[in-house]
Parts: C-alpha cells; sequence; structure tokens
C-alpha cells in the first residue's frame, strides 16, 4: 500500500530540520500601474517550521505566498530558495517542475487550482507531468484517494463537489508528489466543522513527519491550531511583527493597530 508515511515522507530530524529554505531580503513587489503590495520584506524559513502569514485583507499576504511557491517574482529585492537565486532568469522549465513538486501550493479558492475533467485526473495530472507510468500513476492515485477519502469522487467532475470535497481533491493532487514544504492560503475557508477538523489533523500528520507548512490566514483560533511562528503584516504592506504565535495573540494593541481584529479582542489562554 502507499501508505501515510509514503505520502507524507519520513520524519526529518538533527542537522536537516535546521536547514534554511526561504530567504527574503529587502523584497518588494507591485502589480501593473499600483502600489507595492508587499514592502521591504525581510525574513527566513528554516525546515520543518510552522509558520502563519497574519494580516488584514489586502495587506499582501496571497502575493507573498505565491513568490514562495515560485508563481511570481520580487520587482525589487532577493528571494533565494534552497540556496539558489530565484527570478524569472534562472526558473528554467526543468528547475520550475523540480521546485512545483518541492514546494506544494494550495489556493484559497479550490476552483482556481482544479481545471481536469474528472477527480482523477486532477490527481494524476502532477505525476504524469513529471514522467511516472501510467500504472503507478493509477495505482497512487487510488491509494491516496483511500488515504484522504476522496474514493467515491474519483469518476465526479471536481467543479461539482462541495467545497470541502474540493479542498481535499486540491490537497490530494499536490500531496502525491511529496513536497517538502505546503503551502496554503486562507486552508479553512468555504469548509465545514468536520472538515475543518479533519484538515487540522491532517496538518498536525505533515508536521510531524517533517514537513515545512506554511499558512496565510486571518483565523486566529486556526493560528494557534496550525503554526509556531507569525509573521504579521501591516496595512501599509510591510511587517509589523515576528514572533512566536501566543506572542502575537497576546499583542491585542498591535493586532487592533493591523486593523486584524477590533478593539473587544481579548487573548484567552
Amino acid at each position: 500500500m502507499f501508505d501515510e508515511k509514503e505520502i507524507i515522507g519520513e520524519n526529518n530530524t538533527g542537522r536537516e530540520q535546521a536547514d534554511l529554505i526561504f530567504s527574503l531580503s529587502d523584497v518588494t513587489f507591485g502589480y501593473a500601474e499600483s502600489e507595492p503590495v508587499l514592502k521591504h520584506v525581510n525574513f527566513q524559513i528554516k525546515r520543518g517550521e510552522r509558520i502563519s502569514i497574519l494580516g488584514a485583507n489586502g495587506c499582501g499576504k496571497s502575493t507573498l505566498l505565491k513568490i514562495l511557491a515560485g508563481l511570481i517574482f520580487p520587482l525589487q529585492g532577493d528571494f533565494t530558495a534552497f540556496g539558489h537565486k530565484m527570478d524569472s532568469r534562472h526558473f528554467s522549465e526543468d528547475y520550475a517542475k523540480e521546485y512545483h513538486r518541492r514546494v506544494g501550493y494550495i489556493f484559497q479558492d479550490s476552483d482556481v487550482q482544479l481545471f481536469c475533467s474528472t477527480v482523477y485526473d486532477e490527481i494524476a495530472f502532477g505525476p504524469l507531468q513529471l514522467g511516472t507510468d501510467e500504472q503507478t500513476v493509477q495505482k497512487h492515485v487510488k491509494e491516496m484517494c483511500d488515504l484522504m477519502e476522496i474514493s467515491h469522487l474519483l469518476g465526479k467532475t471536481p467543479y461539482k463537489l462541495s467545497g470541502g470535497e474540493k479542498k481535499k481533491v486540491a490537497l490530494a493532487s499536490v500531496l502525491i508528489l511529496r513536497p517538502d514544504i505546503l503551502i496554503m492560503d486562507e486552508p479553512t475557508n468555504d469548509l465545514d466543522p468536520r472538515t475543518q477538523s479533519w484538515l487540522i489533523r491532517l496538518l498536525a500528520t505533515l508536521h510531524s513527519a517533517g514537513k515545512t507548512l506554511i499558512f496565510a490566514t486571518h483565523n486566529l483560533e486556526l493560528v494557534r491550531e496550525v503554526s509556531d511562528r507569525a509573521i504579521l503584516f501591516d496595512e501599509n504592506h510591510t511587517i509589523a511583527a515576528d514572533l512566536p504565535v501566543l506572542d502575537i495573540l497576546r499583542r491585542e494593541d498591535l493586532l487592533v493597530r493591523v486593523n486584524l481584529v477590533d478593539e473587544n479582542y481579548r487573548y484567552a489562554d
């Protein structure tokens, strides 16, 4: 069987756990004819960390995740990943393919991510693009769907699924590639309480296996469940704080200032 250990990989400890994965130095990004949505961003991420990117809507969280996922590149500053400089000139087709295998990205809106005619085709797409033979792909898709409890969806059209089912399919299409890093934008959007609980358990399993987890969210209840460190953005698109999660959550004045909560917010242990 393609069991849970095979799906999520081995536990990485020791020296490798401290390896530097991402480094951003004075990174600025803006879309055409608009003000920058990220300004002078500086931070590093090491292997095995669990990090939440926090901030009000429009502060630049999703843009930052797309940079980390290798979908867009900074206009100014330096971004390195796995020790390699990341920009459009250095992102060859072969390197891009390997990068996107190692760095899995889950969009906030699953409809943006799902494009195949059936759930089977969706999950099989990545391995087939990497040259995996059809028989092996069939085996791995079946076992992935068993693990994710979506085998009954294999022949269905993704756009007809519920929000929770779409999220599971999107996750399966990424996890089948066994990425080292999982990046999720607003991971609990459109999920019912049962599916939210399932997702939190899955993320805990992924982390225990040594995966690096990065989330963008404004859900402060979720933050405590899925991360240890929080990078908080201000509405002026700069980093307001980079602290352990519990320290951020206790800074009520700071959370109010960046417009993430109102003045009635009180942290509860």
